[in-house]
């Protein structure tokens, strides 16, 4: 049994969304739930109704019709609130007034404020100044853009118009733009002519230009000046945001069906071109309405903040916390820059309460020291999440060690696929060392073994057995449906598969916590037992030499070995007597099973663009097979460190 590392006081519970939410289901629907487990088992037996009830609770903007779930027992094919129209922007923007909906930081100390008054006027004025070009419904406008507050009026002013939202951040080579943008055919895009990182400037004029020569139906260039160059305003076509954008314009909110695609988001693409996937507006408001609100408890007075960029689906996520009517805290840069407490400057000068990041970067500031207890006021913060990867046990240690003890961490874990999570918070449990803290309301979230049937106490994939409003309209290009249903509904029909490799654990008081243990396509198979790769990373994360690891499967004497690489701290080399403590760490701790046959220390590891490391990219590099989209990753040139190396040729 996982030991508990915090649990919330009773008078914390009382005053959480949730506990309000399970007495406005017994007051407004004579629904009566004793406690979270009940309220979960409810949530996924009756979907339509729980659904129903949360666009209620949550006080959704638009009409709702009589409908709640058509076609409930197809996946794909089930259509939520079939007979609604709604708008995301409409509900987003509800909040007026002079309190703050927006304060960005760049590494370089800048502060921009916008108030919510001042986002509805600048997300008006560029819903208005794409109606004078003609467009609306169903048109395309892309972003090439850092996390800055223009970035949120341009998705929002789009949806307010009808049309239909997709991104990439500045890092992109025009190459990785194109194999995103290149696909959807946009009529706008938005580019920043440049940015800041790790202390250098970087002027995008030319990856503009290149980008602009392979998006012909582009017909108007917005120019956002985050650097003031002339030379990105030089390009033919090119508009300022101020001219762009139409002062004093009416806030006018086109309402469209429950699916209207609201974004498309793009896969990481380590495989071949990106897949386009298209989420509609009313699957999106609703989830993560569910997410902010009940799982993350995100009220008015919060200051909520992810570490994220417009390639990763986190950057969504985040936006839709205005909903709620909280202050969002955007950050573009090196987060290590000036310093290694740069997010914990901010932290404590803004008042964060909700501190969203990656399990990568607490493993980088526990390997750098830092201790921000004992060195910032962090008074305010009172729940930190973490994705990306699975957030290892000694990563809690550190949490609540070094950060702050008395404090909600949360784990979570879902996708671009489903725009949300299938794994969060349970603000009115417990924290428990090592365990995402409870399966996502609303989905019916189980671990299948091989043959299709469910386990508990064991490693399986992970599912959803009924829809849920998050899941894809559909794919960009993909006309007959049979990609998407290939992606999630080949390996178990009629059942989402969503290729994480897990485990849940059912505790005493009824909750049910889940491990997950890395991507399925990434399992080792040595002697055809199947292995985690997050079992590896987090006995080897222990060692303080260890930066960072990567591990594969290496196909070798009709078996598969493992293969471990770890890059070192600076100034340390790896030797055979570290190689033997890192051997014997593994076996004391997970099994010998996961010992490495071999283990090289390497200069980088590669990753994408959103900070995740790239296990099948290296794997095929090892095997000698070409990986098909090198634009999908921050780093592509430490591939080369794994090609041909002599030690896996015996």
């Amino acid at each position: 049994m996982s030991e508990i590392l915090w649990r919330p006081g009773a008078e914390q519970v009382a005053a959480t969304n949730l506990n309000a939410f399970r007495l406005w289901l017994q007051a407004a629907r004579g629904i009566a739930l004793a406690d979270f487990p009940a309220l979960w088992r409810w949530s996924v037996d009756d979907i339509p109704a729980f659904w129903t009830a949360l666009w209620d609770f949550a006080g959704i903007v638009g009409e709702r019709g009589s409908v709640a779930l058509d076609n409930p027992t197809a996946m794909p094919g089930a259509r939520f609130f079939p007979d609604s129209r709604l708008s995301y922007a409409e509900n987003v923007l509800r909040h007026g007034g002079d309190r703050p909906a927006i304060v960005f930081r760049g590494e370089d100390g800048r502060r921009v404020a916008w108030s919510r008054d001042d986002l509805r006027a600048e997300a008006a004025g560029f819903a208005a100044g794409l109606r004078a070009l003609g467009l609306g419904v169903g048109d395309r406008v892309a972003a090439y853009l850092p996390d800055i507050p223009e970035a949120i009026a341009a998705m929002l002013g789009t949806n307010a118009a009808g049309g239909t939202w997709s991104s990439c951040s500045p890092d992109f080579g025009p190459a990785g733009v194109l194999d995103r943008f290149g696909q959807i055919a946009p009529t706008v895009l938005v580019a920043a002519d440049g940015y800041r990182y790790g202390g250098r400037t970087f002027r995008n004029a030319a990856r503009i230009r290149e980008v602009m020569a392979g998006l012909p139906t582009v017909r108007r260039l917005v120019i956002v000046p985050v650097l003031g160059d002339a030379e990105a305003l030089a390009i033919p076509g090119a508009v300022t945001w101020e001219s762009f954008r139409v002062p004093g314009a009416p806030l006018e909110f086109t309402r469209l069906p429950f699916n209207h695609p609201l974004y498309i988001l793009y896969s990481s693409g380590t495989t071949g071109k990106p897949k386009c996937i298209v989420h509609g507006a009313g699957g999106v408001l609703l989830k993560h309405a569910c997410e902010h609100l009940l799982h993350t408890d995100l009220k008015p007075d919060d200051r909520l903040f992810y570490f994220t960029t417009l390639g990763w689906m986190m950057w969504n996520w985040q936006v839709s916390g205005l909903m709620a009517g909280a202050t969002l805290l955007l950050f573009d840069g090196n987060p290590f820059h000036p310093s290694p407490a740069s997010l914990f400057d901010i932290a404590e000068a803004e008042g964060m309460t909700i501190f969203g990041t990656s399990a990568k970067y607490i493993d980088a500031i526990a390997k750098a020291g830092l201790k921000p207890r004992e060195t910032h006021d962090l008074s305010a913060l009172r729940t930190m999440l973490s994705t990306g990867s699975p957030l290892a046990p000694e990563s809690f240690d550190y949490v609540y060690r070094d950060v702050k003890s008395e404090i909600g961490l949360y784990s979570i874990s879902g996708g671009t696929d489903i725009v949300g999570c299938f794994a969060l918070g349970n603000p009115t449990g417990p924290v428990r060392r090592g365990e995402l803290s409870t399966r996502a309301l609303g989905c019916a979230v189980e671990v299948f073994d091989d043959g299709g049937r469910p386990v508990r106490g064991r490693k399986g994939e992970l599912v959803c057995l009924r829809p849920f409003p998050s899941m894809p309209v559909m794919f960009w290009n993909d006309p007959d449906g049979a990609r998407y249903r290939a992606a999630y509904f080949e390996r178990f029909p009629g059942v989402w598969h969503h290729g994480d490799w897990c485990e849940l654990i059912e505790h005493e008081d009824g909750t049910v916590g889940m491990v997950i243990t890395g991507r399925s396509d990434a399992v080792l198979n040595p002697g055809g037992v199947r292995i985690g790769t997050a079992e590896i990373y987090r006995q080897v994360e222990t060692l303080p030499e260890i930066q960072e690891a990567l591990v594969i499967g290496q196909d070798w004497d009709n078996d598969v070995r493992v293969v471990l690489f770890v890059r070192m701290r600076d100034g340390l080399t790896l030797d055979d007597a570290l190689r033997a403590r890192i051997r014997q760490t593994i076996r004391e701790n997970a099994s010998p099973r996961h010992v490495p046959a071999k283990i090289i220390q390497v200069a980088d590891i590669p990753r994408t663009r959103s900070g995740k490391i790239t296990e099948l990219a290296v794997r095929d590099v090892v095997h000698g097979r070409p990986v098909k989209n090198l634009e999908a990753l921050a780093n592509p040139e430490a591939l080369e460190l794994f090609r041909d190396i002599p030690e896996l040729r015996t």
